[in-house]
């Protein structure tokens, strides 16, 4: 889907020309990439298990490989290489804490393993950027995406080289949504909290059926909007169309499935009170029916996002191949940003890749048939969720890249064959995770590798070396960020309060539901059902629909308010008639300014995660004092960006400002 608001430029001309030639692969470049990698991951680590969220680590590689690389006289492109490294370690790591810590949760492990772990995350994060390769041409290139995080740190990188006339506005904002985040962490000061909810209560309605008269409650679960500086900034990014779409999935979840399942479930009123409030009810209403409701439209949104790339993705895959037959023979010369490892040897290593796999498979199921067929659905599956998941960021960015929604699809399809050919009990369990944590992780890192491939082709960076960096980051990071997590297992236990992993717990309850026939399959094929009639009435995007519905209300609201605010501006420039230049600099300001929210939300949460760490290692105790957050203080956000993302673009667009940055 393409945002009509976006400003695009017809003939594509990199930060770095193709003909430029400057160091790129250079061991500085990788060792530091290889180190960050390993440092954030584990930082995520944490605060995945603790929190069931990651922060991309794009934008704090990208800050920190600028201020190294310029000390150490390193190239712009040698900060792309290293920041392409170093982002893998938080998407690897996103994929292993969803889903490793499950064999825990539910009762296949006492603890967690090193080897077992490490190969889970090793197949599938080199999987993942093996998958990538392949899919790079049609979604960097071919595809009409935004990719609104790409852009953003793209921009945050061209910024920081100097001459750039945003960078301004890129730095104020990334100390004002810094400054917001320390004051609304829970690592932080905590002044304010990022949303407030409520329960309104629609009264009590008497319904007669089959002669009975029967009395039914009614009631909405109300969220605002989370006050998230990056949120609001990527529904800027991406633009009202698919902030809107996004908000359907939102709307149809929380605010039609929550009230009605409430509604026609009368026995639920009588828990109310007694062990959960409201607000608790609806909110457990939307984790345990409409969750996997969407879980079921994302299967076949899922197959659907693959069928209508299929034309752009075989042209693409033909052009790439045809490149490098030409650059082979030298028959024709191959522009630099064009070649990408060899797809000949990139089939191989995932033919290679499948063997370890299948015996991975073996040790958890110690089944001959039943390897082999989680390691042909492994492959298959992992392919179809790399694509969905690079799509995805393509159009959200990774922060909202949903791989635990994808991982479930992939969870619930294994399950069902493990049970088909009778491998039940434990064995089944691990089989099936084993398979959620490979494809998560492959989902993972293919979503964040896309993510860095639009940023090195806005930058001019080369893809083979791109794709090399990839892969060096996920062999370190996955022999290495297995440790931190045993760490915190031993000393926080997983699934305890302090270390709940809500993800990987969903997963255990899911695979074990399953694997001893407790699954809710009527909810799943319902949602199956719902994701054809969305395809049949053309819905602009099913899988969007299916995101909003499995996302947190308060993120899908608050990225609503980024397209909304968007809107406002466009409207404000339509009432004066600019001229074309003026609006792509008034458009470009609001970019770079939500490109500086997003970068600077994401440092300050990545260091509060360091300083968290420490406190636990060095028992330095809190350097922040704990107080009371206020939720109403939090909507005070809301009318600063609104002026911030309208107020001065328009001021910017009146003095000329950022003529030169152009959205690719």
């Amino acid at each position: 889907m393409k945002d009509p608001n976006l400003v695009e430029t017809k003939d594509f001309k990199p930060f770095v020309p193709a003909e430029t030639q400057l160091p790129e692969l250079t061991l500085k470049a990788v060792v530091l990439g290889v180190v960050m990698a390993i440092v954030l991951g584990a930082a995520n680590a944490y605060l995945g298990m603790k929190a069931g969220l990651t922060v991309a680590a794009t934008f704090p590689a990208a800050v920190v490989a600028m201020a190294a690389l310029r000390w150490l006289k390193g190239s712009v492109l040698e900060e792309n290489i290293a920041r392409t490294t170093a982002s893998v370690g938080e998407a690897l790591v996103a994929g292993a804490i969803f889903t490793i810590p499950a064999f825990v949760i539910s009762g296949v492990w006492d603890r967690l393993r090193y080897w077992e772990s490490t190969l889970i995350m090793l197949i599938g994060g080199v999987l993942g950027v093996l998958f990538v390769i392949v899919l790079r041409r049609t979604m960097v290139e071919e595809a009409e995406l935004p990719f609104p995080e790409s852009v953003a740190a793209g921009e945050l990188v061209k910024a920081g080289q100097g001459g750039q006339t945003g960078a301004r506005h890129v730095f104020s904002a990334m100390g004002i949504a810094a400054a917001w985040e320390l004051i609304k962490n829970s690592n932080g000061v905590q002044i304010v909290s990022d949303y407030t909810r409520t329960f309104i209560s629609l009264g009590t309605s008497s319904i007669e059926m089959l002669g009975q008269r029967i009395s039914y409650v009614g009631g909405l679960l109300l969220e605002s909007p989370a006050a998230s500086p990056a949120l609001v900034g990527v529904g800027f990014i991406v633009g009202p169309s698919i902030a809107s779409v996004l908000f359907c999935g939102a709307l149809l979840g929380w605010l039609l499935l929550v009230p009605l399942s409430l509604f026609l479930n009368p026995g639920l009123a009588a828990q109310v009170g007694e062990q959960a409030s409201w607000v608790d009810l609806s909110v457990e209403v939307w984790l345990q029916q409409v969750r996997p409701l969407a879980v079921g439209t994302m299967i076949v949104a899922a197959f659907y996002t693959l069928f209508r790339l299929r034309k752009s993705l075989l042209e693409g895959i033909g052009k790439a191949v045809r490149d490098l037959r030409a650059a082979k023979t030298g028959a024709k010369e191959v522009n630099r940003l064009q070649i990408d490892l060899d797809f000949t040897k990139v089939g191989m290593a995932i033919a290679l890749l499948s063997i370890p796999l299948f015996f991975l498979y073996l040790y958890f199921s110690r089944s001959i048939f039943g390897s082999l067929l989680l390691t042909v659905v492994m492959v298959v599956l992992g392919f179809l969720f790399a694509a969905v998941a690079a799509h995805l960021v393509g159009l959200l960015g990774s922060s909202n890249n949903p791989i635990s929604g994808l991982t479930l699809s992939t969870l619930l399809i294994s399950a069902i064959l493990m049970v088909m050919i009778g491998v039940t009990g434990n064995l089944g369990i691990m089989g099936v995770l084993g398979v959620a944590g490979v494809v998560c992780c492959t989902a993972g890192v293919a979503g964040d590798m896309m993510q860095d491939l639009k940023v090195g082709h806005i930058l001019g960076g080369t893809p083979w070396k791109m794709e090399l960096g990839e892969i060096i980051g996920v062999v370190f990071a996955a022999l290495v960020l297995i440790w931190p997590m045993i760490a915190m297992d031993e000393v926080y236990h997983i699934g305890s309060a302090e270390l709940p992993a809500p993800q990987a717990g969903l997963m255990a309850l899911i695979a074990r539901a399953i694997v001893e026939g407790e699954m809710p399959w009527p909810l799943v094929i319902a949602g199956i059902f719902f994701a054809l009639a969305l395809i049949l009435i053309k819905a602009p995007s099913p899988m969007l629909i299916a995101v909003g519905m499995y996302l947190p209300f308060h993120s899908t609201a608050a990225i609503f308010v980024g397209g909304i605010i968007r809107w406002i501006l466009d409207i404000r420039l339509e009432r004066k008639r600019v001229s074309e230049v003026e609006r792509t600099s008034a458009v470009n300001t609001g970019v770079l300014l939500s490109s500086g929210f997003i970068a600077g939300e994401a440092l300050m949460a990545v260091l509060l995660a360091f300083l968290v760490l420490g406190s636990d290692r060095f028992e330095w105790g809190r350097l922040f004092p704990q107080i009371s957050a206020n939720p109403w203080l939090g909507m005070l956000a809301f009318p600063l960006l609104v002026y911030l993302l309208v107020k001065v673009p328009l001021n910017a667009m009146q003095k000329g400002g950022a003529p030169g940055v152009k959205l690719e």
